[in-house]
């Protein structure tokens, strides 16, 4: 397996802790030295591990952030 390389930039909300400690996270993260981009996982207390997850654009998370928005109007 290929290794990678990430920086958490920004650390912006801790969205939920299980029982494990085990962190849900929204973070502006650099993936590879890339440019970084929003983040959605979980996250090990010491954040040795992680759970799958999902990388959005800003115009991808301002998309989202309209259409919850919209909906939680309903």
């Amino acid at each position: 397996m290929a290794e990678f390389k990430y920086e958490i930039i920004q650390e912006i909300v801790v969205l939920s802790v299980n029982k494990n400690g085990w962190r849900k996270e929204l973070n502006l993260i650099s993936w590879n030295g890339k440019e970084p981009k929003y983040d959605i996982r979980e996250w090990s207390p010491t954040r040795e591990k992680m759970g799958k997850g999902v990388t959005l654009t800003k115009e991808e998370l301002m998309m989202l952030v309209k259409a919850l928005t919209e909906s939680a109007k309903e």
